[in-house]
């Protein structure tokens, strides 16, 4: 338990307002000490020299510095890191572990916009929106009342690559829709959703959407063998890593126009100005977008708070991270 705990700031200094707007810092405020002007964003700023001494806890984001062991030696009082952000993989060093700190990380509030685009993405594929869009943009007129052949969302049967935060959450929104919903992860189930193999998932899915990490057993787990498995007309839909798909394998396919792809992620990021994938018809590439985003920010920004009240009253955090997490997770 910390009584009132003093609090330091460690992030992009621009994003704070958007991540604590004015009733959370009130809020915030009550429950920490903390000097809201006061933004970290290296911790060898010399206005921090007689704070860091005193801190008990970090509240992180986008832009912290390094956590490392010269931190652990400027901030010997410090307990806790709550980073107001998703992953801390690359964020915090073992010595923070090690020495007992509780970390948390807003992963799973970040996971609800990465969730609605990816559900969004999935139900406008099954619409056929991706290659009727640039049908009649190219033919700039349509039939009113013609049936379109082969498009809709009943019975489209789609593939859930990765049991992560996201994919389960993105299996519970498309309970709602009368979908046949499958699942490929090879360390997690989930209750009610059949568990098939990839090859199988890829070779009888007409949705195809990634949310598996990005790890060395994960690099190009689509390359170009796999990508040849999914059936004609079928989409790929990937807000999870870039580095999960063989780009110029997936460029391959597309210039045959036998599949669609929606990428919100690519390898490499941003991509070269001259990527084909930027002229296909039936690329649909947006800029990362899929993640928190101007007022969602304010959810990352709650589930930190969240998490230091339960810090001061002394009770489990909610989202905490561990050591031996972060092999498995993105």
């Amino acid at each position: 338990m910390l009584d009132r705990p003093k609090a330091l700031f460690a992030m992009r200094a621009r994003h704070l307002a958007l991540l604590f707007p004015a009733p959370l810092i009130q809020q915030l405020e009550r429950v920490a000490d903390i000097d809201v002007s006061l933004v970290a964003e290296r911790f060898d700023d010399p206005r921090l020299a007689q704070v860091l001494p005193d801190v008990d806890v970090l509240i992180t984001g986008w832009g912290c510095p390094p956590l490392d062991e010269a931190l652990l030696v400027a901030a010997p009082r410090l307990r806790a890191v709550l980073h107001a952000a998703g992953s801390v993989k690359n964020l915090l060093a073992p010595a923070l572990f090690e020495r007992g700190l509780l970390v948390s990380s807003a992963a799973d509030a970040n996971a609800v916009p990465v969730a609605e685009y990816s559900v969004s993405a999935i139900l406008l594929a099954g619409k056929g929106m991706f290659t009727l869009r640039e049908r009649y943009r190219r033919e700039r007129t349509f039939t009113i009342g013609e049936v379109e052949q082969g498009v809709g969302n009943y019975g489209r049967r789609v593939g859930v690559v990765g049991a992560s935060r996201i994919g389960r959450r993105v299996i519970e929104l498309l309970a709602a829709h009368d979908l046949d919903v499958c699942l490929y992860d090879p360390y997690t189930q989930v209750e009610g959703v059949r568990q098939v193999g990839l090859e199988e998932l890829l070779g009888t899915c007409d949705v195809v959407s990634l949310h598996a990490p990005g790890t060395d057993e994960t690099r190009h787990m689509l390359d170009r063998r796999r990508l040849t498995l999914m059936p004609d007309g079928a989409v790929l839909v990937n807000t999870a890593r870039g580095s999960l798909v063989d780009t110029d394998a997936l460029v391959e396919e597309l210039r045959t126009g036998r599949l669609s792809a929606v990428l919100d992620v690519t390898e490499p990021e941003p991509l070269p100005r001259d990527s084909p994938l930027f002229e296909l018809p039936n690329a649909f590439l947006t800029p990362h977008i899929a993640g928190s985003h101007g007022n969602e920010l304010a959810r990352m920004g709650a589930a930190v708070l969240g998490e230091l009240e339960r810090l001061t009253a002394g009770v489990p955090l909610t989202h905490q991270v561990r050591l031996a997490d972060l092999d498995r997770v993105a």
